[in-house]
């Protein structure tokens, strides 16, 4: 599931004073549930052992200014930290806004404009040397980058900047950056910004040594900031991380790092896994995998699995977007008969039922803040067809659906080429592989029809769900996130609008009536809102579910009971 890619213009946060990230927690069930509300997070983990990961797909970019999503977010905090992060714990300690390399969560002057922070003793890079304001200030500067600042946006959005600037290695250093000692740095922001802290969790406030990573240097090898560091990487095929002998536990509060070693296993059938974590056997009685497949549903159901099960809702919306640029899906009437055409409830099933999904209507999620629940296209095909009809489409037109090669994705695909079938429109599904899905659909050029995909809010309030994904005024080349490449002037306005609200359940309530305006363009289908369900191995302690990462197991805090076996 793609976190966001690019956010809107910086006005929408303005004035928005909201609480870190906060909202419902994660719900989560047997003993894999690990940390317990007021427990420390890493509860019932030894010091020791390799934890294994087992994945159908490698990580979208080791790079932290590349990668951005939910799966690789998480796995960021395990090598790299930021000025700030997220909390450790499962339900609304996940999602607090905490220091990190920073002493505090920054200090504001001028209105907001202008933030400080002074950096924590004893904090290392895995070479030894020591990781400076200089540093923080490079690894900022790197998001311009263009070539490799294709993640997350919140550093080009809020930070002030020449319109020209293109990274260090271009351009040369960020005067709006400022280090007036090594422990010291002073962000100046193109208007205030009271949530500062908040986007400084994204990966791409990521300190390194001033002058590395140039060109793809980090996706092989990056530079560790954190408890761990690459030991070994083969790309599609493993990844094994060891722990940075220069990293102090006492100046992070946030990151266990009870285990010796994570290694990480890619390209594996999704039944596979499966089938390794229900038994649970050797070393795989140290494993944590993601999802379960939809055929496994029913085999979780003895107390023996139940015991090792995690579910929760992943907090995100997967939809099907409409590239409004394309002949035939410029016309809102047939986007909109599309809307009516799709059957939520077969995409349900495709997507493995309603243990692993429930249908969704609206844009936002229900786990977003002041969000309405409503539906504004129920199923009805009479209604689809005449709307072909009008816009002179009756006789049908060929679609290209890009989708990841992945089961439960597959059957959603499948589920909405049936059900545009009696419309005669003939999608056409095009897998592209998921370490390059992103990647290629955030790149108009290489854009088709339409995508499955998805969006999971930085933190739970409308700001960060739908500016980013229908302000036109920042469609970009790479790293689009406004897939249906919308640019409608009403919208635009609205997104102003709200940002110049002061009152935030007000704005929360605006952000509701939006989703409702946008709908009536139907640049999307949404599709579900998609729950995680999976397996932990019968060893693993610590683990939970973090609202933060789309409903993933928060890597920071896992461990084994007994790291001897």
């Amino acid at each position: 599931m793609r976190r966001s890619a690019v956010l809107a213009t910086v006005a929408v946060f303005t004035a928005l004073a909201l609480t870190g990230c906060g909202g419902a927690s994660t719900p989560v069930s047997g003993a894999g549930a690990g940390a317990g509300a007021g427990d420390p997070a890493a509860a019932g983990a030894g010091t020791g052992g390799t934890v294994h990961f087992l994945l159908s797909s490698d990580y979208s970019h080791l790079d932290p200014v590349r990668g951005w999503d939910g799966g690789v977010n998480n796995f960021y905090r395990l090598i790299y930290r930021g000025l700030t992060t997220f909390g450790a714990g499962p339900g609304t300690e996940g999602t607090k806004v905490v220091p990190d390399l920073a002493t505090t969560t920054g200090t504001p002057s001028d209105d907001n404009k202008t933030w400080t922070f002074t950096l924590k003793d004893d904090i290392f890079f895995e070479d030894g040397k020591p990781i400076t304001s200089e540093a923080v200030k490079f690894g900022v500067e790197r998001a311009w980058d263009p070539e490799a600042g294709i993640g997350s946006p919140y550093a080009k959005l809020l930070i002030d900047a020449p319109k020209d600037y293109k990274g260090p290695y271009v351009s040369g250093d960020l005067d709006t950056i400022e280090t007036p000692d090594a422990k010291t740095v002073v962000f100046h922001l193109k208007k205030p910004y009271a949530d500062f802290a908040s986007a400084l969790v994204q990966p791409n406030f990521v300190p390194f040594p001033k002058g590395t990573g140039a060109a793809d240097a980090f996706d092989s090898k990056p530079i560790a900031s954190g408890p761990y560091k690459v030991e070994s990487y083969r790309r599609g095929a493993s990844l094994k991380l060891v722990r940075n002998p220069h990293w102090k536990a006492a100046s992070d509060t946030v990151r266990a790092a009870k285990p010796d070693a994570f290694e990480f296993t890619f390209g594996l059938d999704g039944a596979t896994i499966d089938e390794r974590m229900l038994a649970g056997q050797g070393a795989d009685a140290n494993a944590i995998a993601g999802a379960i497949q939809a055929a496994t549903v029913a085999r979780i159901q003895t107390p023996q699995i139940k015991e090792r099960t995690l579910s929760g809702y992943m907090g995100c919306t997967t939809y099907m977007s409409l590239n409004t640029t394309k002949k035939e899906l410029g016309d809102v009437r047939v986007r909109q008969a599309i809307n009516y055409a799709v059957n939520k409830d077969t995409v349900v099933a495709g997507d493995g039922g309603t243990t692993l999904a429930v249908k969704a209507t609206s844009i936002q999620p229900p786990t977003i803040v002041g969000r309405v629940d409503y539906d504004p296209y129920p199923t009805d095909m009479a209604k689809a067809q005449q709307l072909l009809n009008d816009a002179g489409l009756g006789g049908g037109f060929e679609l290209t659906l890009d989708v990841r090669p992945v089961a439960r994705q597959q059957g959603m695909a499948v589920a909405i080429q049936e059900a545009l079938k009696p419309l005669k429109i003939d999608v056409k599904i095009n897998n592209i592989d998921t370490s390059t899905f992103y990647e290629v659909i955030g790149t108009p050029a290489q854009q088709h029809d339409a995508a499955l995909t998805g969006w999971c809010p930085d933190w739970l309030s409308g700001a960060t769900f739908l500016p980013p994904l229908f302000d036109g005024r920042n469609i970009v080349a790479k790293g689009n996130s406004n897939l249906a490449q919308i640019d409608d002037e009403a919208i635009n306005k609205r997104i102003d609008e709200i940002a110049e609200m002061t009152d935030i359940d007000a704005a929360n309530a605006a952000y509701s009536e939006l989703d409702k305006q946008i709908m009536e363009k139907a640049p999307i289908v949404p599709l579900v809102y998609e729950k995680n369900v999976t397996v932990i191995g019968g060893n693993i302690a610590g683990a939970y579910l973090n609202d933060s990462f789309s409903g993933g197991i928060d890597l920071v805090s896992v461990g084994l009971k007994d790291p001897s076996k």
